[in-house]
């Protein structure tokens, strides 16, 4: 574990090194309201670096500081900026830059502007809970449509029941802004589970295919 000075307090970035000659890193961090933790975070951090991926999973400031909820996305990104400039020379080979829920959506937002080869959106909020149907108007699907318009691989794994999207509407929602689903650029996942996954190892998995 190292820690990263950042003007909003010390992160922590956590660093699982891939065996043998790595493929690459995968730079993940937690959701506004949980930690690394998370299931799909500890599953995919036991799943990667066996088959040669490094995985650094990064507590932000607001959680290392011990505070519940995360601040405004301004203040989200400008801490992912420092702490991507911090370590990125010590990361191995392809960055894939990502993370849950809300991290999903600062790699969304900063991963052309900071260099990163693909991403990785586990949980991607699409619209608030329950505005699935009847939510267009607060999508943000533009966030998501960030790296895709980069160019960047996006994978995205979405719990079947989740109450802030699903995968078909996430598909529905990248099909209407022109965007072909093809599984390698675009791929979209779904795992067991609703905005929390109930199986690990599933998402490990299907990260795993989509790496290869």
């Amino acid at each position: 574990m190292t820690e990263v000075a950042t003007a909003q307090g010390p992160a922590r970035v956590h660093l699982h090194e891939a065996k043998g000659d790595p493929s690459g890193c995968l730079l993940l961090t937690h959701g506004a309201g949980g930690g690394i933790g998370a299931t799909d975070l500890t599953a995919i951090t036991a799943a990667l670096p066996p088959v040669g991926w490094t995985v650094a999973l990064v507590e932000m400031p607001w959680r290392v500081a011990g505070r519940r909820v995360a601040p405004m996305p301004p203040k989200l990104d400008a801490a992912w900026r420092e702490i991507v400039a911090a370590v990125r020379g010590e990361l191995p080979g392809r960055l894939v830059m990502g993370g849950r829920s809300a991290g999903a959506r600062v790699a969304c937002r900063l991963a052309d502007e900071l260099g990163a080869d693909a991403v990785l959106c586990l949980s991607f909020p699409l619209v608030p809970a329950g505005k699935s149907s009847s939510g267009a108007g607060k999508s943000r699907i533009g966030e998501l449509l960030l790296p895709v318009r980069a160019g960047l691989p996006v994978h995205v794994v979405q719990g079947a029941r989740d109450p802030f999207g699903g995968p078909g509407h996430v598909r529905r929602a990248l099909a209407g802004e022109g965007v072909r689903i093809d599984g390698e650029r675009v791929r979209v996942d779904e795992a067991p589970g609703t905005h929390s996954f109930t199986d690990g190892p599933a998402v490990a998995e299907s990260v795993e295919r989509w790496l290869r």
